[in-house]
């Protein structure tokens, strides 16, 4: 009795060991995938300056190029940026030197050097953290809500505006709390002296982020697409939704070129870890190229996106995906590496978008559990289907995929082609397209993974020409404070290369770039790292309060700044040298400060639900006129081809399209300033008094 249950404890630990190392090996897979997010570079305004990671040049940034860790932006004077990554938007007031430490699935950790920015954030989910680095502390987000933090130009202040939401600053060997309505003034670096107060006014870069919230909040596109998906708020201003019999609700772009097809007009980067990446011109052009799929629908192009969240469903956090197409093989077509590196003789690149329910093969190594999800994520693809891809393209290293119909490589137009001196140098695709035989690309072998290519310089840079403007030297070298110690810097430029060289012009798996950064920061120093210093052992510490709200209003309020000696904001950013806080001011002082500037809540809830089915409303009137007049537009354009009119009358009519869609929306933007001064002056009007009844006379005594 006894042998037998000494044998059965050993089966249940020889089990629950091999469980364990199972679990184990696949955690350390999954952990070995590249991030399933990146952030996205959405809105330029002025001179904004982009450095990528592992570089020292400095190109002037482009909208919609994908931001990881390592990349580094800096606004100029006057100047705006704006970045999304899942939840989460990040904005950059004037003189703000930013970059990612890390950005991973868990965790968002900024470098501010100097400058002022915003962050508004959604959700927060028990594992993920957000951290703000600044040159004298580390702030960690702990709830979702709305964030404001300025360095000033000495880098020995910080200014943390906590609007809602809460945070805990680090550094110094102290900790502080930042609560809801509060704004915390930090001085000192080896020390750190806290000091609170009311928030104050917003002021005009507060009013551009509310602005671009609302816009958000009220986007029709999150009805059909989730909201984890970068960049779904621009897709109503420039397109339209309309369902589809086979695909559902389908977002058609709202596009005047002639033989427009996806992924044509833009260029392609290379952006570690995943590789080469489409970057597309078009101010709506990140959703629809990182997420979901393309169809063509009677002629037009429209994007089937990735499904929106469902309470009480399983839901996977749609994966961002680098270029969502298929490539053309075949003996025309660079399908592998050539001599030296580069591409064989006589060869092109060409590819095609993918369409609902096509398999994406990754050409980064990742593992079985990341193409499923980034499948899964993006489009209604059975997981039998994308394990057959799998075992055949990665398992067994076959490129070539057959016995699958790719919906989109027979339809006209529908493949893109390049010269490989364009893909490489991301000179741009569309005034460099090579032509091609329909007949020949519709027969033509489908190459699941992109071409094995190492990139030159250039790629990593992408389109961008040399910038005019560059943060101080100094300030690219300022240290920053981090309470959770980042990721080795990236490699520099000219190593990863010669790594990819020696990989046969494929990515390198995260493992082999995380051993080469570490061999490489223990040898030598990298003038492109970003120089940090981990907070020491912090113990809880209580601010000064100054000039504290005591009237009982909301913590979210925003009151005048309580400071007379702090100088006026410069063009929406907070002041660089900020002051200490004014002693004398009296709690009377505070009670008698005008209302926030914010927008405040909603008292008439009929009244909201009202504006917002006009609002409905319009947009669905408007949409029905888009469509219509594109649809005039598309038929015109298609017997334009059939008269085979010469390229001069087809500029002609393009050009007369684009003036009537600008009129066109020039109209629906006037319809909707008037529909929201009308709106906004029905909120202004009091609440009608409840009629007292009159008080009742006394009867005169006889």
């Amino acid at each position: 009795m006894n042998t037998r249950l000494v044998r059965s404890v050993s089966l249940l630990l020889m089990l629950a060991a091999s469980l364990f190392f199972a679990a184990t090996r696949a955690v350390a897979q999954d952990d070995e995938d590249p991030p399933s997010r990146v952030a996205r570079l959405g809105y330029i305004n002025g001179q904004v300056s982009f450095n990528p990671a592992g570089t020292d040049d400095w190109v002037s940034a482009v909208v919609n190029r994908p931001i990881t860790t390592g990349d580094k932006l800096w606004t100029d004077h006057a100047s705006r940026a704006e970045l999304h990554i899942g939840s989460a938007a990040i904005r950059l007031s004037e003189r703000t030197g930013f970059s990612f430490l890390n950005l991973s699935d868990r965790m968002m950790q900024i470098r501010l050097t100097e400058g002022t920015i915003g962050l508004r954030v959604r959700r927060l989910a028990d594992d993920e953290a957000i951290e703000v680095d600044t040159p004298n502390l580390a702030f960690s987000i702990l709830r979702p809500g709305r964030y404001r933090v300025n360095v000033n130009e000495a880098g020995d202040t910080t200014v943390i505006n906590v609007t809602d939401g809460e945070g805990e600053v680090t550094g110094g060997g102290s900790s502080f709390a930042v609560h809801p309505g509060q704004q915390g003034i930090f001085t000192g670096t080896d020390s750190l002296d806290g000091d609170m107060e009311a928030l104050p006014d917003a002021d005009s870069f507060d009013q551009w982020a509310d602005q671009r919230d609302l816009r958000e909040d009220h986007a029709v596109a999150r009805r059909y697409v989730s909201d984890d998906v970068i960049g779904y708020e621009d897709l109503d201003d420039y397109g339209g939704w309309r369902p589809t019999p086979e695909y559902g609700t389908v977002w058609f772009p709202h596009v005047t070129v002639v033989g427009w097809a996806p992924y044509r007009y833009g260029h392609w980067a290379y952006i570690a870890p995943w590789g080469w990446t489409w970057v597309d011109d078009s101010a709506w052009g990140f959703a629809p190229f990182h997420y979901g799929r393309w169809i063509s629908v009677g002629g037009a192009w429209g994007w089937v996106p990735c499904p929106p969240r469902v309470v009480a469903v399983a839901y996977v956090r749609p994966v961002y995906a680098p270029a969502l197409v298929a490539w053309v093989g075949g003996p025309r077509f660079a399908v592998g590496i050539g001599v030296g590196g580069g591409f064989a003789a006589g060869v092109n690149v060409g590819w095609f978008p993918l369409g609902p329910r096509e398999v994406f093969v990754p050409s980064y190594p990742v593992s079985r559990a990341y193409v499923n999800n980034v499948n899964i994520s993006n489009t209604n693809v059975n997981t039998t289907v994308v394990n057959s891809y799998y075992n055949t393209t990665v398992v067994n290293k076959n490129v070539n995929v057959s016995n699958v119909h790719y919906v989109n490589q027979s339809v006209n137009g529908a493949v893109t082609a390049t010269s490989p001196q364009a893909f490489t140098s991301a000179q741009p695709v569309g005034r460099n397209m090579v032509a091609v035989n329909p007949k020949e690309v519709a027969a033509a072998p489908v190459v699941a993974s992109a071409p094995a290519v190492v990139p030159p310089k250039q790629a990593v840079l992408g389109s961008g020409a040399a910038a005019n403007v560059r943060p101080p030297a100094a300030l690219q070298s300022r240290p920053v404070v981090a309470k959770v110690a980042p990721p080795p810097a990236p490699l520099p430029f000219q190593q990863r290369q010669a790594a990819i060289q020696a990989n046969q012009g494929r990515p390198l798996a995260l493992a082999q770039a995380r051993q080469l950064q570490v061999s490489h920061a223990s040898t030598a120093t990298n003038t492109a790292a970003a120089p940090v210093k981990i907070a020491p052992a912090a113990s809880p510490a209580t601010a000064k309060i100054n000039a504290m709200p005591t009237n009982g209003a909301a913590n979210n309020s925003r009151p005048v700044n309580s400071n007379p000696n702090r100088p006026p904001a410069i063009n929406g950013s907070q002041p660089n040298t900020v002051t200490q806080p004014n002693r004398g001011l009296s709690p009377q002082a505070t009670g008698n400060r005008p209302p926030s500037a914010r927008p405040t809540a909603v008292e008439n809830p009929q009244l909201e639900q009202r504006h917002q089915q006009q609002n409905e409303q319009l947009q669905q009137k408007q949409d029905q006129e888009r469509q219509k007049l594109e649809q005039q537009q598309y038929q015109q354009q298609q017997k334009l081809q059939q008269q085979n009119a010469n390229e001069q009358r087809q500029r002609q009519v393009q050009e007369q399209q684009q003036q009537k869609l600008q009129q066109l929306e020039q109209r629906h933007d006037q319809q909707g300033q008037v529909l929201k001064q009308r709106q906004e002056t029905e909120h202004a009007r009091p609440a009608p008094a409840k009629e007292s009844k009159p008080a009742k006379e006394d009867k005169p005594k006889h």
